[in-house]
């Protein structure tokens, strides 16, 4: 395959948009209200405390705080509206929230329990893209040491991309040239309702990023769902060049450097190895790490909601249907990125099982979610509704009390095999 092939794949695509319906909150946590959400905290060492407290005030505090500082800043005598000088302070005034994320991220050496901690309820954005690199032990906590191991693997990368990617097509085996003809293929097919993934910069670094990765990893190699979970991973740290600002728009991109764009791609690249390192088999042949997840969740249903599982066998809907994409794609298919963002800063303050044990509570809160709307439809109905889950319109909130369902089901079956055995 010539450059010409390459180029020639990188054309926009289009995707419908999902059923965009009204949904009703799961009965699963009843005792935690929407409201409470934004200052759940659990406690890593006593889950019994953090269920029996649950609300934590600190983060509901952040807007009054927040309000309570810009009406003190515009009341100040200095204060004049028409002075831009004045409006720029008052954008940049701090939340308690993120003051106390700054202080934690900017330690000389990043305490990963406080971090893990304040993570968990959501990371603002602008720390976001340094707080995922840290949790996943791509940077080390030590600051003093953060610019040379970037500088040694973002060369590393540099390297990688000497002796896999930039080489005559004709020295490829024909494994080689499969595995790259199926990146090319699928990059376009990449988030194409995201306008920063139908730039044709972006897609050049997603396929040489995926082809990479799948050589230096031949247990796997490239499987359909990977180029997904790199989308999150590109936003987040393109963004961190501009102060956390959202760019998943893709405006301006084509007047971003290449040199920040091969730091973004580096980092991407091996962001997504140390995420992969922890689910490897869910993409190694016949993905038996997929394929236990979905069992769990099945098991995990039956016992939290019982009649729904009859009701999806009876129609003849199974949880393989549905939920391997749940699982493959950890869920990047069914919310917007933005969700995902949140999603991820919980899945990652969670440390090594987020991405696997956690999320089965995730997806489990979530199939809830719809208990009574499912058990009123037929098959054909059904099967659509459970490709594409009305989720369009969810946002922030929507995933933090999903997040807090999924948590209280992890405190009642997390470290035993109770919710594996039907109950009679």
């Amino acid at each position: 395959m010539n450059s010409t092939t390459k180029s020639h794949l990188f054309a926009n695509n289009s995707k419908s948009s999902p059923i965009v319906s009204n949904t009703n909150s799961s009965n699963i946590t009843s005792g935690l209200n929407r409201s409470n959400i934004d200052s759940y905290k659990p406690n890593y060492n006593d889950t019994s405390i953090a269920l029996a407290s649950k609300i934590n005030i600190s983060s509901k505090n952040d807007s009054i705080r927040s309000t309570s500082n810009m009406s003190s800043f515009m009341n100040n005598n200095d204060f004049d509206p028409s002075d831009s000088s004045s409006n720029e302070a008052a954008r940049t005034i701090k939340t308690y929230k993120q003051t106390t994320f700054e202080n934690c991220i900017k330690s000389p050496i990043v305490d990963l329990r406080d971090l893990r901690r304040l993570g968990w309820n959501g990371i603002p954005p602008r720390y976001r893209a340094e707080s995922w690199k840290i949790l996943l032990g791509y940077l080390p906590g030590n600051s003093s040491r953060r610019t040379t191991t970037l500088e040694r693997k973002r060369q590393e990368y540099r390297d990688a991309i000497a002796q896999h990617y930039d080489i005559d097509d004709q020295t490829r085996t024909v494994q080689e040239q499969e595995t790259l003809r199926q990146v090319l293929v699928d990059v376009p097919r990449t988030s194409p309702d995201i306008g920063l993934f139908r730039s044709n910069r972006i897609r050049r670094i997603l396929a040489r990023l995926l082809y990479i990765w799948s050589m230096r990893h031949p247990a796997s190699s490239y499987v359909q769902g990977i180029n997904d979970l790199v989308t999150p991973f590109i936003a987040v740290f393109l963004s961190s060049y501009f102060n956390g600002q959202d760019v998943t728009d893709g405006i301006g991109i084509d007047d971003v450097a290449d040199s920040t764009l091969f730091e973004v791609e580096a980092d991407a690249y091996w962001c997504l190895t140390k995420l992969l390192s922890g689910i490897q088999d869910h993409y190694t042949s016949d993905q038996p790490g997929v394929q236990r997840m979905v069992f769990r969740l099945e098991e995990l249903v039956k016992r939290i909601d019982a009649d729904l599982c009859v009701y999806l066998q009876r129609t003849g809907i199974e949880f393989m249907q549905f939920s391997f994409k749940w699982m493959n794609c950890l869920l990047l298919r069914e919310f917007s990125l933005q969700c995902i963002m949140r999603l991820w800063d919980t899945y990652l303050s969670e440390g090594d099982g987020g991405f696997e044990d956690f999320h089965v509570y995730v997806c489990a809160a979530f199939l809830c979610q719809f208990s009574s709307e499912i058990q009123e439809m037929e098959f054909d109905e059904l099967f659509s509704f459970m490709q594409h889950t009305p989720t369009e319109e969810w946002g922030d909130t929507e995933i933090e009390v999903l997040l807090s369902q999924a948590y209280v089901l992890s405190t009642l079956f997390g470290g035993s095999d109770a919710h594996l055995t039907s109950g009679s």
